[in-house]
């Protein structure tokens, strides 16, 4: 999904600058690609997820550390589990999360070709061609990568929250796999998969949105509108795109947050009384235990891990398809 959107949004902000910049797939050398990619994502991955450990913790905590600033559970964490305690779930998410990126960014180009193609009998433009395109691609690739992300989350969650009291404790992922099966069949290692699914693509394209908007917005201000003949370095290349990513994962941190600490809570939390947990019973919790203001537990962490996020993730993409150039 990250690679269909960054192309549109590069072809389409302040017109050639960005235009020129870009590298097509089939420019790409694949395999390159993947393997360096693996390799720069999973670095990227590793310096964000202590963010996305506090971020967990104080959507599932009961009691005080609910309440408690994301720092200030940060340094909790330190002093009770050590450096371990702030990268718990990051061995199986790292190793978890390769097939899944090989999965997504697959599923993404060949629907994306394909109905690239479909369109050419219709009378339409290239733009909206490669609009149609992509937005089905992404469609497709999200309900491909949610399909396997998610019960990866559901490991990755338990094991990062193990520890908190109520919280069983696991002896790893497979234990994790184990008792999760064992207690409520396949269907335990999907849970919140359907408000995944709901949430997945507008949320995406909030995110996409916002960084296009940015983006546009930073390059008129430093005078690259569509009529200048000057093309920006590429230095000025990654600030913009730093920036513009960075104020995306802020506003979609704002406006998806509530659906995160409800998602979050439904994969990980157990104490539902009878018959299985669901949205509106996990919303109800929620709502009981710490009114409107609970929907924004862990907004701090959050909201600092897809500003980051943003951030690094543009700028690592554009290096990653830089290094996987074919030479000519």
């Amino acid at each position: 999904m990250a690679a269909a959107a960054a192309e549109t949004s590069e072809a389409s902000a302040a017109g050639i600058a960005l235009a020129e910049a870009n590298i097509n797939w089939e420019r790409l050398d694949k395999t390159r690609f993947h393997l360096i990619g693996a390799i720069l994502f999973t670095v990227q991955q590793g310096t964000l997820h202590p963010t996305a450990v506090v971020k967990t913790r104080m959507q599932v905590a009961e009691g005080g550390l609910a309440h408690m600033s994301g720092f200030s559970v940060f340094r909790r964490i330190l002093r009770s589990d050590g450096i371990p305690g702030i990268f718990r779930g990051f061995g199986t998410s790292a190793v978890g999360a390769l097939p899944g990126r090989v999965l997504a960014l697959t599923s993404l180009e060949v629907s994306k070709e394909m109905a690239f193609k479909y369109t050419e009998h219709f009378d339409m433009s290239e733009a909206s061609r490669i609009a149609v395109a992509n937005g089905v691609a992404g469609l497709v690739s999200s309900v491909f990568s949610s399909s396997y992300f998610v019960p990866l989350d559901v490991i990755c969650q338990r094991l990062m929250v193990q520890g908190l009291p109520g919280m069983p404790t696991y002896r790893g992922p497979f234990d994790v796999i184990k008792k999760v099966v064992r207690t409520e069949g396949i269907r335990g290692l999907y849970r919140g998969f359907g408000i995944t699914m709901l949430t997945q693509s507008p949320a995406s394209a909030l995110w996409w949105s916002s960084y296009g908007g940015a983006q546009h917005a930073i390059w008129r201000s430093l005078g690259y509108g569509n009529d200048s003949q000057t093309k920006p370095s590429q230095s000025e290349l990654v600030a913009v795109q730093a920036t513009a990513g960075t104020i995306a994962g802020a506003c979609s941190s704002i406006i998806t947050t509530p659906i995160d600490t409800i998602k979050t809570r439904l994969q990980v939390m157990d104490n539902y009384g009878s018959g299985r947990p669901s949205v509106m019973k996990t919303t109800r919790l929620l709502l009981d235990e710490d009114g409107w203001r609970g929907f924004y537990r862990g907004f701090g962490p959050r909201f600092l891990n897809m500003s980051l996020w943003g951030t690094s993730m543009i700028v690592t993409y554009e290096l990653i398809k830089r290094l996987s150039v074919k030479p000519e």
